[in-house]
């Protein structure tokens, strides 16, 4: 697998706190010049960088992030700015409360309406998979599949761990055709990349792509 094969399945992502338009702005610059599939940026920076990039970027940004217990009318409201600002992609936060009660309908309903929200832009889906049993975990990729939306994403980058092979797998086993997956987290060198990719993963999210494919390691999300 190429370089340029990775990094076209890669949102390249800055979601540090405490980022600056400067680092925005070498995400964005590094994406262009290495043709990520997208930049996965805060929602405040949204209109700014649709502004100074235009069609040259895909921009992706997070909603109830990074925990996910936003009532579902907070995340429509951000996923409605968001598309209003130029934003493409989202990627929502499930309640992740729900999920521990055992509330699954509730978290397909809110899936679909930000699916709603989102009309023919893409809706990515974060479980946050280091918190989840295995049963919880089947049931939101039930969950995901019945809610139509587009990825199944297994983590945050800001929870207890990130993405294992073992959840790339179990997604396989229980998704629905028409759901794809994006590893996000716990991504560390170039074999990881490939490892993800060739297990099935369309999208990784990570802030270090460009790193990795020099051999640098990943330091953070």
């Amino acid at each position: 697998m190429t370089n340029q094969e990775i990094l076209g399945h890669i949102d390249h992502t800055q979601l540090k706190p405490f980022a600056t338009w400067k680092d925005i702005v070498k995400l964005c610059d590094e994406a262009v010049e290495y043709q990520t599939a997208s930049v996965c940026i805060p929602p405040a920076y949204i209109k700014r960088v649709h502004e100074k990039y235009g069609s040259q970027i895909n921009i992706c940004t997070v909603v109830g992030f990074p925990l996910g217990y936003s009532v579902t009318s907070a995340k429509v409201a951000e996923v409605e700015q968001a598309l209003l600002d130029g934003c493409n992609e989202i990627d929502m936060v499930v309640n992740i409360s729900d999920v521990k009660n055992g509330d699954y309908t509730k978290v397909e309903e809110e899936i679909k309406t930000l699916k709603k929200a989102c009309g023919s832009h893409v809706l990515k889906v974060i479980i946050e998979t280091c918190f989840l049993t295995e049963e919880e975990k089947i049931a939101m990729c039930q969950a995901v599949t019945n809610a139509g939306a587009d990825y199944i994403k297994t983590s945050t980058g800001f929870g207890t761990g990130g993405a294992t092979i073992e959840d790339i797998e179990l997604f396989k086993k229980h998704i629905g055709a028409d759901v794809k997956m994006k590893a996000a987290g716990g991504v560390k060198t170039r074999d990881d990349l490939v490892m993800f990719l060739e297990a099935g993963c369309d999208r990784i999210g990570t802030s270090s792509a460009v790193g990795l494919l020099k051999g640098e390691e990943a330091k953070g999300y």
